[in-house]
């Protein structure tokens, strides 16, 4: 198969995002999978470069169309001279971590790239930047209309979604109802078979409350939303079990037995998956038009600097994304192929039902 082209936003300027997507893309190995169109700009990815200490020869271009192939890209999005402050979340971090986006977005509305990969911002320095989004994934829904996504983190095996994302604790129970849990259940369900190339997953969701309420001593929300879901889930031939009681379900090691999870909020899926996956996974958008993956860390403003950043999580956010865009493309083209093939057989049973009526049709008499 042709090597994909994979979109890499830089993030923020002052981070550690170019540290780890330089050492990732260091690894000549990594040219053979994949074509990296860097977006930025070649006096900041050398200022970085620099940091390192890496010696790699880049392909500037002003645009995606002009990528070279067996080359690491750096499509130029601006020619500013830019001020860069390691460390520390600015305007022109936030300022300049947008553009990066923006111009990435556009190609991969385009068709010129076929996966992103962004790499950490800031959310203070983003807000400096009048950035009008809590986060990637909230900007990316809009630009490609997905009103409905889902956060999943990976890591071989392991894939943790979240019904609730960044919001507070106190919002958690007023904003799960029934038909979120199900509108989730469904995009994991789509997404395990499509983007990971499992026909038939099976799909664990966890209770709210402590001991998924034990029958309601704790809360009714698993009564009142939680199961009424998971059982409308099944009758629509999802393969969902639950809900089951969080604090034991993956020290018991009951997470191996699922293709999938469901948590109710950000730190119940968290916290169980970072433990188990530090700095070995990966955060993906499920329930996008589009393919976009992204390390499981921040920008790490104490590490900048010292070339100490382990890029783990950035090398498998890349691998993720070329794995999954792959599957994908595959799944869609089966899907096609399956389609087709009914089309044609029902075109051959409307075309004997004819011959047949055809056969069966009255001879007409004349009367003199």
């Amino acid at each position: 198969m042709n090597k994909l082209r994979i979109g890499i936003s830089i993030g923020d300027i002052n981070g550690i995002g170019l540290e780890v997507i330089l050492k990732t893309l260091s690894n000549k190995r990594v040219l053979e999978m994949c074509t990296p169109l860097l977006y930025g700009s070649t006096k900041i990815v050398s200022y970085h470069k620099n940091i390192v200490g890496l010696d790699m020869q880049f392909n500037s271009t002003k645009g995606a169309e002009r990528f070279s192939a067996n080359r690491v890209n750096v499509v130029n999005c601006w020619d500013d001279n830019v001020n860069i402050t390691l460390g520390q979340a600015t305007e022109s971090g936030g300022k300049y971590a947008f553009q990066s986006l923006q111009a990435a977005v556009k190609d991969l509305q385009n068709g010129l790239i076929d996966a992103l990969v962004t790499a950490p911002i800031n959310k203070k320095a983003m807000q400096l930047a009048n950035f009008p989004f809590p986060g990637h994934t909230e900007y990316l829904a809009e630009q490609f209309n997905a009103k409905n996504h889902l956060m999943l983190m990976l890591n071989d095996d392991l894939r943790v979604g979240v019904a609730t994302g960044h919001i507070p604790v106190s919002e958690i129970s007023k904003r799960l109802n029934k038909k979120l849990i199900l509108e989730k259940l469904a995009i994991l369900n789509t997404s395990i078979k499509a983007d990971f190339g499992i026909e038939r997953p099976t799909i664990a969701v966890l209770g709210l409350n402590p001991h998924a309420s034990d029958e309601g001593v704790m809360g009714d929300e698993e009564e009142k939303m939680i199961r009424p879901a998971i059982i409308e889930a099944k009758k629509s031939g999802i393969n969902v079990m639950g809900p089951y009681a969080a604090d034991g379900f993956f020290g018991s090691g009951m997470h191996k037995k699922f293709d999938a999870i469901l948590a109710m909020y950000h730190d119940q899926g968290l916290i169980p998956f970072k433990t188990l996956s530090f700095n070995a996974g990966v955060n993906y958008t499920a329930g996008l038009p589009i393919v976009r993956t992204s390390p499981d860390h921040g920008t790490a403003y104490d590490l900048v600097g010292k070339n100490m950043a382990d890029f783990s999580s950035f090398r498998r956010a890349l691998f993720s994304a070329i794995d999954i865009a792959r599957n994908r493309m595959e799944y869609q083209e089966m899907h096609k192929n399956q389609l087709v093939k009914r089309a044609d057989k029902l075109k051959q049973v409307e075309e004997k039902v004819e011959d047949i009526v055809e056969e069966h049709k009255p001879i007409k008499t004349v009367n003199n």
